[in-house]
């Protein structure tokens, strides 16, 4: 199995539940300390009519003109592509995948298909061939129902109208949930969708024969009602150290009163919730970078409480990529937010859609580290501020001030300029040559940083001594 089966932690956010109306996805890809993403645009018409899955060997005959989307594929594909996130042309977000676990029983009555439909697929498959949301929810459901899935794993898309949550739970049976607008949810790796209402089709999707499966057999621990996570979800210990301390955490963050009674170990913490004050894009990026902060568990506190590190943290060592989808933009110019490596000490770049390329650095991640990679060049940065986290961490959260403060002055100038460009084609231009200023002033000043580290860092050899002048 794929070592991508194991992390990643997503946050979804309703359009008015935003500071400005915007409908927020993003998730942390988690998998490996070393292990390079690229960004690419693949043009309108572009894919191939025949997929086949170098992960599970599933084929598929896709359908024609596919749409241009962004994505953000592995390094090397000889275990499959891995595109996890994008927008595409007609302003679909999507983001896959939520790692989590079903439970045995659900597995010995439908087990996970080893040649069926998994992560690596999801969005090469799914992304260029829907026009909103719901469409998305409605196309995977019936790959996994037709082909199964390897895995249980948890899909975010997003439209300018609405964001849903999918998950998949054994190996042909699903479940989605439309976000409210006025709310937010977070997940980290387990099952998180609890009561379904199979007579609002407005809020909920779902597998057409689920009830009959679960009834047919005995599945449902509750006396009433259907609640997802409980019928086809895991409640472990595992679950308590790794998964819901995450959540926890960001209940206390954007509910700090409403939630302040709830315990990181719950395993009964509510899948949507009303934030207590309506959440920005930096609130996003924040969540999805913090590890804890000003709680006992935080792994980087100064001190030996033996509480330090005793919960996996959002952001992670382990992090390829992180990515935040902003749809619904008011100027009508979605954002695909991109921070390489690991979130806390990356940045979001924007890249807007409509975009038809991304600068060269950002098409490039090898192993061993490259010089010439955006992925290596945060990673790198990110790496030399580990070797003495406390002396350097202020330097890199200067360096992040600066980009977001930079960001947000050259969006709002795109957002005044862009809509006034009639002709599509200098549109696309006018957004791409944008995006590729951004992201160059964003690994501009990462490798300034990280020459000032690397230089800082010459004196904290073990090898230095105080020398007497006087000798």
């Amino acid at each position: 199995m794929n070592d991508h089966f194991s992390s990643c932690t997503s946050i979804l956010v309703g359009k008015n539940a935003s500071t400005d109306h915007s409908i927020l996805i993003g998730r942390n890809e988690d998998a490996k300390a070393a292990w390079p993403k690229r960004m690419v645009v693949h043009a309108h018409g572009s894919l191939s009519r025949e997929f086949v899955s170098k992960d599970t060997g599933l084929k598929l005959e896709l359908p024609a003109n596919s749409a241009r989307y962004t994505a953000t594929p592995e390094w090397t594909d000889k275990e499959g592509l891995f595109e996890e996130d994008g927008i595409n042309e007609y302003d679909v977000a999507m983001s896959a995948t939520e790692s989590a676990y079903s439970n045995d029983l659900v597995l010995g009555f439908d087990p996970l298909v080893k040649s069926g439909l998994n992560e690596e697929a999801m969005i090469t498959v799914v992304l260029p061939f829907i026009k909103t949301a719901r469409e998305g929810v409605k196309r995977l459901g019936q790959l996994i129902e037709q082909y199964g899935t390897g895995e249980t794993n948890g899909v975010l898309f997003a439209d300018n109208n609405e964001a849903w949550y999918f998950e998949s739970g054994g190996g042909h049976y699903w479940v989605a949930q439309r976000i409210p607008d006025d709310s937010y949810a977070v997940v980290a790796n387990q099952l998180a969708i609890q009561e379904i209402d199979f007579d609002d089709p407005d809020n909920f999707m779902f597998q057409p024969n689920i009830r009959d499966f679960v009834a047919a057999h005995n599945l449902n621990p509750d006396p009433d009602g259907f609640n997802f996570r409980h019928i086809f979800g895991t409640a472990n210990r595992s679950d308590a150290i790794y998964s819901t301390p995450r959540v926890w955490y960001g209940h206390q963050m954007f509910n700090p009163h409403q939630c302040a009674d709830e315990m990181p170990e719950s395993q009964d913490l509510p899948f949507i919730v009303k934030p207590e004050h309506q959440l920005s894009l930096l609130d996003v990026q924040s969540y999805l970078g913090s590890h804890f902060q000003g709680t006992p568990f935080d792994p980087l506190a100064v001190g030996k409480d033996p509480r330090k590190g005793k919960y996996r943290p959002v952001s992670l060592a382990k992090t390829q990529e992180s990515h935040i989808l902003q749809m619904n933009r008011p100027s009508g110019i979605n954002i695909h937010w991109l921070a390489m490596g690991v979130t806390a000490e990356s940045t979001y770049v924007p890249f807007f859609n409509g975009i038809t390329d991304v600068l060269s650095p950002y098409k490039r991640g090898k192993l061993p580290s490259q010089d010439s990679s955006a992925y290596w060049t945060f990673k790198n940065a990110g790496v030399l501020v580990d070797a003495q986290m406390h002396d350097f961490l202020p330097q890199l959260e200067e360096v992040q001030h600066q980009l977001n403060q930079a960001f947000i002055r050259a969006i709002a100038k795109v957002d005044q300029e862009a809509p006034t460009i009639q002709n599509m084609a200098k549109r696309q231009h006018y957004l791409t040559e944008q995006s590729k200023s951004l992201a160059s002033l964003a690994l501009k000043k990462y490798r300034q940083l990280t020459a000032q580290l690397l230089t800082q860092l010459t004196d904290y050899s073990p090898l230095n001594f105080d020398t007497d002048e006087k000798l």
